[in-house]
């Protein structure tokens, strides 16, 4: 009898132990164009948001813009959310200044250590942070133009790996997730384009593995930022998207002193890496591949089954729209004025 008891607690304990335990943290490298449109800044506010909850490992940031203050900038927001040890990257070629960009506004207001001569050049620090991984264990996020993937595919053996980059690319990343593109095509997209032609043809030609397009017509069609007006005007997000929607082109017209929604772009992506929602926010549409032309185009094209899908929204725009606003305020409390309540995540892809 008393054995049997002690059998049952033990059975008891580790089905518990199953059911409370987490599951495996996505491993990411953020690849982004920060600085330009605000929602890059929300989508590395997300991914701080996970490393907190436990879900997510940021690797590493690597930055494809080259103006001045990118760099400053994601060092300010790594250090305010406590995590100034995660590399950051840029790519080579020399500074500019951009005025509307928020870069400025957030590394005059926020402490920060590092500006762009103090990181390494993307290229050389992909291939570190690759071969240090296990095989097929990395979830890699691009944002911005695809210049310093394809700067990797270019590469041969270093100190870091013997493999070239292709085949380092292909042994350590098990899927890659690209906000760019439309969907099931359009003409032109910034991402697909960032004034080089030809770069995301070459590289969506020589990557093998899963990819995930999450589309222009996606981001567009959910808008966050007005949440934050309500919140500290020290916090990274408020510095950054205020400054936002008084200058981009496209938005200060409708500027009144405070801050506008934006489509969502970036964190669509983000959200869809850490956590799926296959089901539950989007579909994801297979059965073809993204075909990139030469100038920032693209058309899905129907027939073979390829490694390529893309996602499209299931989700009512709004909620999902409150949803990801709770995701990248998650260092706020949700009841406070003007912040929404998280739904609940039921499916994840």
């Amino acid at each position: 009898m008393a054995n049997n008891k002690i059998k049952t607690i033990v059975l008891l304990v580790l089905i518990l132990g199953l059911i409370t335990r987490s599951p495996a943290q996505v491993k990411i490298i953020f690849d982004t164009d920060i600085g330009g449109d605000a929602d890059d800044l929300g989508a590395l506010a997300m991914l701080h948001g996970f490393v907190k909850n436990g879900e997510c490992e940021l690797l590493a940031v690597m930055i494809w813009n080259t103006e001045k203050y990118a760099v400053p900038m994601v060092d300010a927001v790594n250090r305010f959310y406590g995590n100034s040890s995660i590399p950051i990257g840029v790519r080579s070629g020399g500074t500019h200044t951009v005025d509307f960009n928020h870069g400025k506004i957030i590394a005059e207001n926020l402490p920060h250590k590092l500006k762009y001569e103090d990181v390494p050049e993307t290229t050389d620090l992909y291939r570190k942070v690759l071969s240090k991984q296990q095989d097929s264990s990395i979830v890699l996020v691009c944002v911005g133009p695809l210049k310093n993937i394809k700067r990797v595919l270019e590469t041969t053996s270093c100190e870091h790996s013997e493999l070239n980059g292709k085949e380092l690319l292909h042994k350590k990343v098990k899927k890659m997730v690209i906000m760019g593109g439309e969907y099931p095509e359009g003409e032109w997209e910034w991402n697909f384009c960032g004034g080089m032609p030809g770069v995301t043809k070459f590289v969506l030609e020589n990557l093998e593995m899963p990819v995930v397009f999450s589309g222009y017509e996606l981001g567009l069609q959910i808008q966050t930022g007005y949440a934050f007006n309500n919140i500290d005007q020290n916090h990274p997000l408020y510095l950054g998207f205020k400054h936002f929607s008084k200058h981009a082109p496209w938005m200060k017209e409708n500027f009144q002193g405070r801050i506008l929604n934006n489509a969502t772009y970036d964190q669509t992506a983000v959200l869809y890496a850490v956590r799926g929602g296959v089901g539950l926010w989007w579909d994801k549409i297979t059965g073809g591949h993204n075909k990139a032309d030469e100038n920032g185009g693209n058309r899905w094209i129907k027939g073979t089954v390829t490694n390529h899908s893309y996602l499209r929204l299931l989700e009512d725009s709004s909620k999902l729209g409150s949803l990801i606003e709770d995701l990248m305020l998650f260092d706020i409390c949700n009841n406070q004025s003007g912040i929404h309540q998280e739904q609940q995540i039921s499916k994840i892809d």
